[in-house]
Order: C-alpha cells, then sequence, then structure tokens
C-alpha cells in the first residue's frame, strides 16, 4: 500500500523532535509500507535538501539507540520532501493537491497514493482554516486520513467548534484524534490484560478493589515554552485527554468486539458515568499547584514565575490531583485519584490499583495489601505485588514479607517493541482507528472538566505552591488521606 504522508508545521517541535524519529524507527524496522513519501509544509523557504540537512541535525538531538547511521539516514531522507506554504492562502492547497496527484517519478512514485495522511501539528486554532481549506480543493475524498495533535480546543465551545468543521469536511472514519498514551505498550497490553485472560476480570470491581491511582509526573519544567503552557496548564495539557483516557481504559466494560467502534463506544460509557463536578465538589475533591524553586536530581531549578516567557503573576496551574468516581454497579464507591504535574520528584507515569486487604488476617506482616502497578514510563511493564511467607524457622507464626512478580516488555518481547508514535503513525497510514479518540468522547471529556475550569475562575486563591523536586502540595497527600489511603510513593 503507498502512501503520502503531509505534516503541517513540518518544522515545529512536534515533527522533528517525535514524529521524525518515530517515523524513522519504523522505517528501520521494516514497518514503514512501500511507496511511501513523506512532505513536511511550513512557511519558511526550503529546498528538499535543506530541509533533509535540517532533521538530520535534529537527529543528534534524540536519543543514542535511536540515531540513524550515514547510511540509514540517507536511504531514510529520500522519503523526505519540503514545500513552502502559507496556511491562508487558498493556491498554496491547490499546489499541495498537484503535488500529491500528480507524483514524478523521481520522487519514488509515478502514480497517486494508496492512502493520503495528513497529520495537523501545528496550534489547534488553525485546525478549521485547514480543513476549511482542504475540503474546498477536494483533499477530503475517501483515501484522505487528517490526523488532528492534542490539545484540541482550549474548553468545550472550542471544541465542539473545531469538531463541528472537521465533521463538515471529513468523515468520522477518516478524523484521527490522536493521544499517544494509548500507543504505550503498557496501554495496549492493559485491553490484554483484562479482556484476554480470565485471571482479573472476577477482581475487577468494587468488591475487590479499594482504589485506583493514575499518576502522569515529570521531573521537567516547562523550559522555554513558557508562554504556550501559561495559555493551557496541566488540567487542559494533561487531565483532559492523557489521564481521562487512561481511566477509561481501567474502568471500560468489556467490549462486544475488537472493533474500534466497540471499544469508544464503552469508553464513551465511562466518561459519561464519571462524577460530575459541582463549585463545593472542586474545592473539595481538586487540587491545583504551581512549581517553586526547588532542586531536581541534585540541581537547582527556578519556580514557575522566574521560567522564560511565563507572565508576572501568573496564575497557571502545573499541577493537578483530584478525586472523582464512575457512578455505575462496577465502580459505585471506589476512588479513583489523577495526579499530573511538572517539575516533581521524578518522571514516572504509572496506573496503581490497589486491592481491598484479606477480610481476617490469620498471618503477621499483613499491613500490605496487594497492589497491581501498570508502569507506562519511562519503562512499559506490570508489577503484581503478593505477600509471600519468608521460610524462617522458630517465629512462632509465619510472618508475611511484601513480593512482586515484575514483566518488563522490552525484555518479554525484545524484537516487537514499537514506540508510542510509531505505532500510532502506523495506525494512521494503515486506517486502524482502534488507538484514536472519537469526537464524542473528547466532547464529553470536556465537558466533564469545565466545571473545574470555571471554579477556578472564580477563585481568589490561585494554585497552592510546592517546592520543585516534591511530589506536589501537602493538599494532594490530604485528598487521599482522607479516605484512610495513601498515594504509592508513600506506602
Amino acid at each position: 500500500m503507498s502512501f503520502d504522508l503531509v505534516f503541517f508545521g513540518g518544522t515545529g517541535d512536534l515533527t522533528w523532535r517525535k514524529l521524525m524519529p518515530a517515523l524513522f524507527q519504523a522505517f528501520r524496522h521494516g514497518k514503514l509500507p512501500a511507496g511511501g513519501r513523506i512532505l513536511a509544509v511550513a512557511r519558511e523557504e526550503r529546498s528538499d535538501d535543506n530541509y533533509r540537512d535540517f532533521i538530520r541535525q535534529r537527529f543528534d538531538e534524540v536519543e543514542p539507540a535511536k540515531r540513524p547511521s550515514d547510511e540509514e539516514f540517507a536511504r531514510f531522507a529520500q522519503l523526505l520532501h519540503y514545500r513552502q506554504m502559507d496556511l491562508s492562502k487558498p493556491d498554496h492547497y491547490a499546489r499541495l493537491k498537484r503535488w500529491l496527484d500528480e507524483p514524478k517519478a523521481e520522487e519514488g512514485r509515478a502514480t497517486p497514493a494508496d492512502t493520503a495522511v495528513l497529520y495537523l501539528a501545528t496550534s489547534p486554532h488553525l485546525f478549521p482554516v485547514i480543513c476549511e481549506q482542504l475540503g474546498a480543493v477536494g483533499l477530503n475524498h475517501d483515501r484522505v486520513r487528517v490526523v488532528l495533535e492534542k490539545p484540541l480546543g482550549h474548553d468545550l465551545q472550542s471544541a465542539r467548534e473545531i469538531n463541528a468543521v472537521v465533521r463538515s469536511v471529513f468523515k468520522e472514519a477518516q478524523a484521527f484524534r490522536i493521544d499517544h498514551y494509548l500507543g504505550k505498550p503498557a496501554v495496549q497490553n492493559l485491553a490484554a490484560l483484562r479482556f484476554g485472560n480470565a485471571l482479573f476480570e472476577p477482581l475487577w470491581r468494587r468488591e475487590s478493589i479499594a482504589n485506583i491511582q493514575i499518576t502522569i509526573a515529570e521531573s521537567l519544567g516547562v523550559g522555554t515554552r513558557g508562554d504556550f503552557y501559561d495559555r493551557t496548564g496541566a488540567l487542559r495539557d494533561m487531565v483532559q485527554n492523557h489521564a481521562l483516557q487512561l481511566l477509561t481504559m481501567i474502568a471500560m466494560e468489556p467490549p462486544p468486539t475488537a472493533d474500534a467502534y466497540a471499544i469508544r463506544d464503552e469508553k464513551l460509557k465511562v466518561l459519561k458515568s464519571l462524577k460530575p463536578f459541582t463549585p463545593e465538589s472542586v474545592q473539595r475533591d481538586v487540587v491545583r499547584g504551581q512549581y517553586r524553586a526547588g532542586s531536581v536530581g541534585g540541581q537547582s531549578v527556578p519556580g514557575y514565575l522566574d521560567e522564560a516567557k511565563v507572565p508576572a503573576g501568573s496564575r497557571c496551574e502545573t499541577f493537578v490531583a483530584l478525586r472523582t468516581e464512575v457512578q455505575n454497579w462496577r465502580w459505585a464507591g471506589v476512588p479513583f485519584y489523577l495526579r499530573t504535574g511538572k517539575r516533581l520528584a521524578s518522571r514516572e507515569a504509572h496506573i496503581v490499583v490497589n486491592f481491598r486487604p484479606v477480610p481476617h488476617p490469620i498471618f503477621a506482616g499483613m499491613s500490605n495489601a496487594n497492589k497491581l502497578v501498570i508502569k507506562l514510563q519511562p519503562e512499559d511493564g506490570l508489577e503484581l505485588h503478593l505477600m509471600a511467607a519468608k521460610g524462617s524457622v522458630g517465629s512462632g507464626s509465619e510472618a508475611l514479607s511484601p513480593v512482586s512478580l515484575d514483566l518488563d516488555f522490552d525484555k518479554a518481547f525484545p524484537s516487537e517493541r514499537v514506540g508510542a508514535y510509531e505505532r500510532l503513525l502506523l495506525d494512521a497510514i494503515a486506517g486502524r482507528l482502534n488507538l484514536f479518540v472519537r469526537s464524542d468522547e473528547q466532547e464529553q471529556a470536556w465537558a466533564w472538566v469545565e466545571p473545574i475550569l470555571q471554579a477556578w475562575k472564580q477563585d481568589t486563591q490561585g494554585p497552592r505552591p510546592y517546592v520543585a523536586g516534591s511530589w506536589g502540595p501537602p493538599a494532594a497527600s490530604a485528598l487521599v488521606a482522607r479516605d484512610g489511603f495513601m498515594w504509592d510513593e508513600e506506602q
């Protein structure tokens, strides 16, 4: 299957930092379909060779194991092309259509591609004008797919406006709303763990599970993206999309099939079942914070207000912790805790399923209950924490100690590992929608966080300060402790 992959925003950070390295890995692994072309479009004037040099230099900034050799890049570079494009000019879209419709033999193919994937790696406010112009020149036929990078909108209204324009130009099956966390191997294995094995399903409910914690922690600050981040904040940047998508994968009912629509129907049901927020419950169940100067990894780091391009006196949150519930028969009464932030103690993302303790302990050392840890970063894997006998003699009563069964996906499947963006790009080329977000899912997620945003507008206190290198404001620990629990690192 031949393909054309077009990156709008072809010189932006997302393209050269994430997308091009992911495509190179797919090329290195022999997973890119034959007969492909990759086109970057941006405002600057560049030749193909100039753009290839630009990407080659950027590859020096990725981790060493993922850098191409000179010979590898020379072969990969033959797929890369560049065209200058002003996204406000209709004739530039017509020129793009001609490039897609009339490939030249020296570009690797003499006939139009079987599939054209148009990846909008731009600011979301440009999505409507790009989609409208694509439709105006006929780049919305059945062979075209459009990939929309998050964040899709700034609130519920803007998300609806973008989706309305997208739906007016493309069919739902042509729109691929990307959330790269859904491409992580551990998230894919979450579905396999639940629906491919009989072991956990009888336990996956309120009778056996005490609470579920979802943590997405970053040790980095906002860097040079202070102006962008200040317009976004942790709630929009991480909770509305990544954290809620992970929650739906944990809490969804078994779908009737592995079909994309069946899976996304079940995820939507979870989002509709989330306990809605009120001004009072936002005050009680949501903690927002902003980092101050501290130390991360032994290095002193500035506070958020001292970062480049951050407005003086900003009230933007760099940390969010919240408590919610899924109001249905499976999960009634089980608290779900979500937490994300910048400049935290470490870079890690995980889901912790804490099981209830045994109803009648007969062994010594039974303070720890079982838990399942689904690790998303920096490594992908599963840990099942159990209690086992030490086998010591003369203790009078058998003492138990915690042990864990640890599955490292990199070691278990060393030749099959595919990065998140690599997987999702290949799925977009192949037309597989399972790991992409449907418009009604995305709008329901915005509807759920909207009361939090509205309550914060009325809040005169602003975010709580926390020291960089910590796990956030003390109020985040109190949020969990109120129910008699602790965050995983505190246990």
